[in-house]
């Protein structure tokens, strides 16, 4: 009876621990109040847009760097202090490297900062504040600042198959995302991919109506469900990504380095995934749907039927189509994950701002449960191809890939 008194103690306490809710910690904390300063709000955004990843990932690199001079369990990525292993606390040291960074982008008294604590006041006296210091410093040279091109601004072409400007759009935006120096690719168009579907093919035929049907605002044909997955796939991504990114982290990944090196990866292959979709986007400068079914009768194709009058869902963003850089940045995001856990099951569960879904959040058993869903969610939205999609997810999961296996890889250790 005792025993089995104990066996139904010990069934409860660990029934408590599992259902217990996640805790933020100081990784997970500085990536929320990263993505506030970068992307807002509710502060005003330093830099909104797929530009902030950049900054994020910077903010990321430091924190990673910062812990491992302490810890020196995984590569650097550009700071390395051999006198700092073992000196101080991690969480000093991903703190200062995350507050350094952010006052070396936007200033101490940036309205995002204007509630958070230094954390030279908060780790007072612990030694692990020079590392976060100095990997901060080693760090914010690397920033990449928007410029513009000698093709800016850019308006594309009135070619059949050629984007230019879509209702409510003057020029192309982030043009200089084409050319901005990767943080693990070796260049931007490692991972180009190929040519767009050409205008007199059966597939483009396939993606022409399939879009033109289920992304029509006044769609008849597409379900309930498909405009829920629409509507909700609406929000800020970057932010949104990050805190799932953060749920997941605070729920399965309890130590501080392990954590660090986390988010460091998946912030290098989200600002690669949106380099490498720019310069694929501004080298094809493919057609949006918009404009393909309104011109439909002119490019050259039997087969389609132009609808001068067809407006998708929501509004097209203003740069071209080919690829899509949501399913560049799921694919990127997902494929990290894959890799770091060793498993494609793991369930998650992704918030949305929108405020046109009825379920929120939205749960997942897989990360290639979620990629499924957004290959369908622009074309619901009526801003893509399916072809489009596919190209993007795909180079998204070789951009994964390409990251986790050449950085931040875990130190070797002699024997």
């Amino acid at each position: 009876m005792k025993n089995v008194r104990l066996l139904t103690g010990l069934i409860a306490t660990v029934s408590l621990v599992a259902w217990a809710p996640a805790r933020a910690d100081v990784v997970t904390d500085w990536n929320a109040i990263t993505l506030n300063c970068v992307q807002g709000p509710p502060t005003p955004a330093n830099r909104a847009g797929p530009g902030g990843l950049l900054d994020v990932a910077l903010v990321q690199a430091a924190v990673h760097d910062a812990v491992q001079a302490i810890q020196g369990r995984f590569e650097a990525y550009e700071y390395e202090n051999a006198t700092m292993r073992g000196v101080g606390s991690p969480q000093a040291a991903a703190a200062a490297a995350a507050y350094g960074v952010l006052v070396g982008l936007y200033g101490s008294d940036d309205p995002c900062l204007a509630t958070v604590t230094d954390p030279s006041v908060t780790y007072a006296g612990d030694a692990g504040l020079k590392a976060g210091v100095e990997a901060a410093a080693a760090l914010l040279p690397l920033h990449r600042p928007t410029f513009t091109l000698p093709t800016d601004p850019f308006t594309g072409s009135t070619e059949p198959g050629q984007w230019r400007p879509t209702p409510g759009v003057t020029q192309g935006a982030s043009t200089f995302l084409a050319q901005t120096a990767p943080f693990a690719m070796t260049k931007p168009a490692q991972f180009r991919p190929a040519p767009p579907t050409p205008l007199r093919s059966l597939r483009y035929v396939f993606d022409y109506y399939e879009v033109k049907a289920f992304g029509a605002q006044s769609s008849t044909a597409r379900t309930a469900e498909q405009t829920e997955i629409a509507y909700f796939w609406t929000a800020n991504f970057f932010s949104q990504w990050n805190r799932t990114l953060r749920s997941i982290a605070d729920q399965d990944v309890p130590e501080v380095g392990d954590k660090a090196r986390l988010f460091a990866l998946a912030a290098f292959a989200a600002a690669d995934s949106q380099i490498s979709v720019y310069e694929a986007k501004y080298h094809y400068n493919f057609w949006r749907p918009i404009t393909a079914i309104q011109e439909g009768d002119r490019d050259g194709n039997l087969w389609t039927v132009g609808d001068p009058a067809w407006t998708p869902l929501i509004a097209t963003p203003a740069y071209p189509e080919n690829s899509s850089g949501a399913n560049a940045l799921a694919g990127a995001l997902m494929t990290v994950l894959q890799q770091y856990f060793s498993t494609d099951r793991l369930e998650f569960s992704v918030w949305t701002t929108s405020p046109n879904v009825t379920v929120n959040p939205r749960t997942y058993e897989r990360f290639s449960d979620l990629l499924r869903e957004m290959i369908g969610a622009r074309i619901y939205q009526g801003i893509h191809f399916r072809t489009s999609e596919e190209v993007g997810r795909q180079q998204g999961v070789r951009i994964g890939h390409w990251t986790f296996n050449n950085y931040l890889r875990p130190v070797k250790t002699r024997k």
